[in-house]
């Protein structure tokens, strides 16, 4: 078992109760055109809660919505061949998946995301394994500064390197806490790709990126071929419009229902040659249940013209 480290864990329980309340729904799929020009997926942290509740019931209720496509993260306890075997009765494929890397046995991850059936083995964020390496313990509310910029670059590189010798490809997925001002206009983010080695390609997660004050289509179109994939999110506004990265807490909003435009994202996200999009919202769920949260999602995605 492999359990990512994951930004605001605890404030996924909330969402629990009302998930069990749906138990016997009947969530049919709705039949819209594609925008993106490629399967829409989920990265099933949207729905950890439910998840852990029932695995199969819920992807199976996943695959009803629409979704052909997973982007795991926790896998609920199950071993990994035990969780494929779940996806493939739901009719869901998992060309990505979210791991732990331990820099002593990166062949752990790897053998799990070939489990899995998928081509990315992911880093929800390289802050523990850095962390390591830099004798500190990195926290999550601390901007990410040079030195750890530095340090992720080295790590990148690492996995990405033995990722290619396992046949998967290494990518890497930012929150906002590696868009903070480190002087002269510079971030830590723009420093890990300025660094890293092209083996080494990213998963933009749009939503937070929007949330640091950045814009994901100025990224498409300066790292064309390093975006394989991305994270589609929305957030509620934030209380101070001017805030830096890191200055206020998120509340995460169901997709079309925050302050996101996704409009030109998605078609600079097309033309980049980005392959895989994985819905995610971000907790607490206090407006409706995760997988009524997942149907938003689907549908919003579908109606993009």
């Amino acid at each position: 078992m492999f359990v990512p480290s994951r930004r605001k864990f605890l404030a996924r329980g909330a969402g629990l109760g009302a998930v069990l309340a749906t138990s016997s729904w009947s969530l049919p799929q709705t039949s819209f055109a594609n925008p993106p020009g490629k399967p829409v997926g989920i990265q099933l942290w949207t729905v950890n809660d439910t998840l852990r509740h029932d695995p199969a019931d819920t992807l199976n209720k996943l695959g009803k919505i629409g979704f052909k496509e997973v982007e795991a993260a926790d896998l609920v306890g199950l071993e990994p061949k035990a969780f494929r075997r779940l996806l493939d009765d739901a009719g869901l494929r998992c060309p990505s998946a979210h791991l732990q890397f331990d820099m002593d046995n990166l062949g752990k991850a790897f053998d799990a995301a070939h489990a899995l059936g998928a081509a990315y083995a992911t880093a929800s964020s390289l802050i523990e394994p850095v962390g390591k390496a830099m004798g500190a313990k990195l926290e999550w509310k601390s901007a990410m500064s040079r030195e750890e910029a530095k340090r992720t670059v080295d790590v990148a590189n690492r996995i990405a390197e033995a990722a290619k010798r396992a046949g998967l490809q290494f990518t890497l997925h930012n929150h906002d806490r590696e868009f903070v001002d480190l002087g002269n206009g510079e971030v830590g983010y723009d420093l890990v790709w300025r660094d890293t080695e092209k083996l080494v390609q990213f998963e933009i997660d749009c939503g937070w990126m929007v949330f640091a004050g950045r814009n994901p289509v100025d990224y498409f179109k300066k790292y064309p071929g390093r975006i394989p994939l991305i994270h589609v999110k929305d957030f509620q506004p934030k209380k101070n419009k001017a805030g830096a990265p890191m200055s206020e807490e998120m509340l995460g909003s169901e997709l079309g229902r925050g302050t996101v435009d996704y409009k030109p994202i998605l078609k600079a996200a097309k033309a980049a040659g980005v392959k895989h999009y994985f819905a995610e919202q971000e907790g607490p769920f206090s407006r409706m249940s995760q997988l009524e949260a997942a149907k938003v999602a689907y549908d919003y995605l579908h109606s993009i013209t």
